[in-house]
């Protein structure tokens, strides 16, 4: 059973077109891995399935509702959680009140604060915080985290409004390899343990061979590719079009 569904998606900008015609699915509790050479027109796709682009043509379903031409907000309503390439906490607030926000967003309470916004939802924002390893900063500023915690917090933003669907943008991007590994490895074993569908697009070759359930592979707009770690990295349209001669792709799906 799939839970989400795109079917022909397109996207121009003038006369380039970004995203030509990509259809895919992502089945309940797969951790799908979307990935191409830069211009292959993964973000553009991202944005789409995420609601800040409207798609020219093409249709985006979640569990048999069709988000096309819905705002991030109401698609987030819905059950879609998401993650950002470039991390989008509120340095001033604690690790807590950071989390307690997005809690407080999935409640619908924000226009209705007649008491302190620190003192609501706390309990469930400490949960959350233990999940990713992070409940002894609770009280800390986000802005006095290293780079990688900063990231554990977003994702406990992410399953604040407890997602069926998880859309997570580059999630290891500036980060060092072990640091990266043991993000994905984490964000892995929560979305299993929940029965979270997971899409994600990212560069480090090594974490997607590593933790990808399946991979699809996006160039020049189109989708040239869908399988898993093996069938990726053996086919020669995928080495000659993402990675040249295919020499770095080798040893990165060595491991796997």
């Amino acid at each position: 059973m799939s839970d989400l569904s795109i079917r022909s998606l397109s996207k121009a900008f003038g006369g380039v077109r970004a995203v030509n015609e990509v259809s895919f699915e992502v089945k309940r509790g797969e951790f799908l891995a979307m990935i191409g050479p830069n211009g292959a027109g993964k973000s553009t796709c991202f944005n789409m399935i995420n609601g800040q682009l409207a798609p020219d043509s093409g249709s985006i379903w979640f569990e048999e509702k069709n988000l096309t031409g819905l705002v991030p907000r109401d698609i987030w309503r819905l059950g879609v959680g998401r993650t950002f390439q470039v991390t989008a906490t509120f340095g001033s607030m604690t690790v807590a009140e950071n989390v307690q926000m997005a809690l407080i967003s999935h409640a619908g309470e924000t226009f209705r604060l007649w008491k302190p916004a620190a003192s609501r939802h706390r309990e469930r924002a400490l949960d959350l915080l233990h999940q990713v390893g992070m409940h002894e900063a609770a009280d800390r500023p986000s802005r006095e985290l290293a780079y990688g915690d900063v990231k554990r917090i977003e994702l406990a933003i992410a399953l604040a409004n407890d997602p069926r669907l998880l859309l997570m943008d580059e999630p290891t991007a500036g980060m060092a390899p072990r640091e990266r590994n043991d993000l994905i490895a984490l964000v892995k074993r929560l979305v299993v343990e929940r029965g979270i569908s997971v899409l994600f697009t990212e560069h480090s070759m090594d974490v997607v061979f590593a933790f990808a359930d399946r991979i699809i592979v996006l160039a020049r707009g189109k989708l040239i590719a869908d399988g898993n770690a093996k069938s990726i990295r053996d086919n020669p349209q995928v080495r000659e079009v993402y990675f040249g001669t295919g020499k770095t792709f080798a040893r990165a799906g060595a491991a796997t």
